[in-house]
């Protein structure tokens, strides 16, 4: 017969976020602040847990959205004084390292990929097969450089010096974010944010993760055998689990394709 004690101390609890995708606005399956803050808020607040782990695989995305998620991570940690450790699976790349960044330690796989600290930005140029087509583009702005990066005439030297310039103080809010957060781990002298990646153990000697563990046993060591796990993600709406927004998700998954590519995944 067992007796039940009213006051006794639960084991740990930990409170699992699953952060897998490419991060974007509105598309299925992809991470953005919106469809995330509910799961987020939960997390943090559901049963009081001892520490909340993020479980990130994502090969970037939108700047903009890395930085409201991990802004809203970081608010909560502050705010229930509860520390947040990150675990990257396939890859936390670019945005995706953004996210990781909100953890107080990060930890990877032996060939995990990490960093793409830095800003993207790629299109086609379809002037000169319109041209040999005999196609005339016609355009009217209010605003001589409403059209700038028009794929469908030719690069123009302002257009191009304006865009790095855009993706410089892009760049420029990456860096200071992953100055912040990881302080002294990173080495003195060493240009982390060439855009360059690195894998597993050499992340760790580059300061840009703690170490190498997955979550179940590192939380153990954290917090004792015992330690309890509450698992939280994003849920697929009715009408996509049905497919009434194939097209939308085909050409969604086309752009998300091209991104994994990247890192070969």
């Amino acid at each position: 017969m067992k007796i039940r004690l009213p006051f006794r101390k639960k084991p740990p609890l930990v409170a699992v976020i699953r952060l897998s995708g490419v991060i974007a606005t509105g598309g299925r399956g992809q991470l953005n602040d919106a469809s995330l803050a509910p799961v987020i808020e939960k997390a943090f607040a559901k049963g009081k847990p001892d520490a909340v782990a993020l479980v990130l695989n994502s090969p970037g995305g939108s700047p903009v959205q890395s930085s409201l998620i991990a802004a809203r991570i970081r608010r909560l940690a502050q705010e229930k004084d509860v520390p947040v450790y990150g675990f990257v699976e396939d890859v936390a790349a670019s945005g995706g390292y953004w996210l990781a960044c909100a953890a107080d330690e990060i930890y990877v796989d032996e060939s995990s990929i990490v960093g793409s600290i830095g800003v993207i930005s790629a299109s086609f140029g379809f002037h000169e097969l319109m041209s040999r087509q005999g196609i005339e583009r016609r355009v009217y702005t209010a605003g001589k450089d409403k059209s700038m990066l028009d794929p469908f005439r030719p690069a123009r030297e302002d257009d191009v010096v304006r865009i790095k310039d855009l993706q410089r103080q892009i760049h420029d809010a990456f860096i200071a974010h992953v100055k912040t957060r990881r302080g002294d781990k990173l080495p003195e002298g060493e240009d982390l944010f060439t855009g360059e990646i690195w894998v597993g153990a050499k992340s760790v000697e580059t300061g840009l993760a703690d170490g190498i563990g997955h979550v179940v046993p590192v939380m153990k060591a954290k917090f004792g055998d015992k330690v309890r796990f509450r698992a939280y993600g994003q849920k697929k709406g009715l009408l996509s689990r049905f497919g009434a927004q194939a097209v939308q998700a085909a050409l969604g998954q086309v752009e998300d394709r091209a991104l994994w590519a990247r890192f070969g995944l």
